[in-house]
């Protein structure tokens, strides 16, 4: 099945005892949870959503609204998964930390004190709100049997520094150029693609 072959590729870096309310950047992979292409298609490089493509970016973008101390930088929905960026910022109703798409801008990111913020701003509970209210409005749309569609859990990466920060962001626009190549890809072509940021 493919999804049990692409789930050793990306390992979770989800470190024991780090606290994943503290305020930092965070890269954040999501996957359909057999890797059906249901979001949408890439057409000559870029993505074309679906209507659940819609919804999951709808959703997405409401994050900001739902927890006032989260802010979004890039993020990508592919046809079968969504690759995006959180910004937990220190303090409630703090604005983001991270200039986008500036290189000489100056980021304090994944530091080592604790936030202010509180447990509800956590990127579990995020994530899992996000997944939640994403399954909850398809299946409103939907006339017959409920369904599905995330993974159980999620990959993510503490993004440590600027560097890594704009690879990331480069990573994230370049994706849907990159389909063809992409492990998530039920017919991906064997030519390596860029380094991914779980190698880093």
């Amino acid at each position: 099945m493919q999804g049990n072959k692409n789930q050793g590729h990306r390992r979770s870096i989800r470190l024991e005892n780090y606290d994943y309310s503290q305020a930092g950047a965070y890269f954040v992979t999501i996957c359909e949870r057999k890797r059906r292409c249901i979001f949408g298609r890439i057409i000559n490089g870029a993505v074309r959503l679906s209507q659940i493509g819609k919804i999951v970016q709808e959703v997405w973008l409401r994050s900001e609204k739902v927890y006032k101390n989260v802010s979004l930088d890039e993020f990508v929905i592919m046809p079968n998964h969504i690759h995006g960026i959180i910004v937990i910022n220190e303090d409630v109703g703090a604005r983001p930390r991270l200039a986008r798409n500036n290189k000489r801008a100056s980021h304090g990111l994944a530091p080592t004190i604790k936030a202010i913020a509180p447990p509800r701003g956590a990127l579990g509970r995020v994530i899992g709100q996000f997944k939640s209210s994403v399954t909850r409005q398809i299946n409103k749309t939907r006339k017959s049997n409920p369904i599905y569609i995330w993974q159980r859990n999620y990959y993510d990466r503490v993004i440590r520094n600027e560097d890594e920060l704009n690879y990331i962001r480069q990573y994230i626009i370049d994706n849907p150029v990159n389909w063809d190549f992409d492990r998530e890809n039920p017919r991906a072509k064997k030519k390596k693609k860029p380094q991914e940021p779980w190698e880093m």
